[in-house]
């Protein structure tokens, strides 16, 4: 790993696709000039329907699609590593999209594909969701090596399952492109990220959804920036924005030094 500057975009994504993809668009330009070198994009980042089955119309066939073009070509205009938070695609159920985090490298070339695995379902009072109506779940535990650094890729809801993340092995950071309610956010979001960031001992990169939507839902945001120690570095915590942070491979390298919890595993 080297260092470098990291960055989570922030967002209260609309109905609309091309409305969102310019924002993100606007976002990403602000983060890559602040001199981040891998940008996150929150999960649904193109698209928060007014009803679940809104992202299936607008899916796209694996490698094409202007929500896949858009996101190639960003990360090539600003030469940066893009995650892109989490776009519909063709699975094999008419009815249902795989929600998929696509990460694409500085030349605009997709180096990573990961479906999300974990589908989100609760129900308390008049609140309820049930991803699995509309999400047909993925199976394989993602990781990349980037020149800079190795990365874990998860989606939200899979931020609750910690053995994902061991299967992970060592990564330097992992990304979690999120779109966690407001009573589910306030509860649980910054207990489970530092978790994460403590037990693996590796950056926490969490963008997220982040204020009242037009469906009414109301996202928890407080996008986060977590070192292997568990200390955020950044957070921002409603409304659109970027942070960022610097990823410093002494700091990784000293807390796992100092406390070897990878190596002391036994199970």
């Amino acid at each position: 790993m080297e260092k470098i500057s990291i960055a989570a975009v922030q967002m209260v994504s609309e109905p609309e696709v091309a409305a969102n993809l310019a924002v993100a668009g606007e976002l990403i330009a602000r983060a890559a000039g602040e001199g981040a070198r891998l940008v996150a994009l929150p999960e649904y980042f193109c698209i928060l329907g007014m009803r679940e089955g809104d992202k299936v119309a607008v899916r796209e066939a694996d490698g094409s699609g202007p929500i896949q073009d858009f996101l190639a070509a960003a990360a090539a205009r600003h030469k940066i590593w893009l995650a892109g938070g989490s776009v519909p695609l063709v699975c094999a159920d008419p009815g249902k999209v795989r929600n998929t985090c696509l990460v694409f490298d500085d030349a605009g070339r997709r180096v990573a594909r990961y479906d999300k695995i974990h589908l989100f379902g609760f129900e308390l009072g008049e609140e309820r969701f049930q991803e699995s109506r509309t999400i047909e779940p993925g199976s394989a535990v993602v990781t990349v090596d980037a020149p800079f650094a190795k990365l874990g890729i998860s989606i939200c809801y899979d931020l609750r399952f910690p053995e994902m993340y061991r299967k992970m092995g060592e990564v330097d950071i992992i990304l979690v492109p999120s779109s966690f309610t407001a009573t589910t956010g306030r509860a649980h979001w910054e207990l489970l990220l530092r978790a994460r960031a403590v037990e693996n001992q590796a950056y926490v990169l969490a963008p997220a959804q982040g204020g009242l939507h037009k469906n009414k839902r109301e996202t928890h945001g407080h996008s986060m920036i977590i070192d292997p120690w568990g200390t955020v570095l950044a957070e921002l915590a409603g409304g659109p924005g970027v942070i960022s942070a610097e990823a410093d491979p002494v700091k990784l390298a000293q807390v796992r030094r100092s406390l070897p919890a990878l190596i002391h595993r036994v199970l």
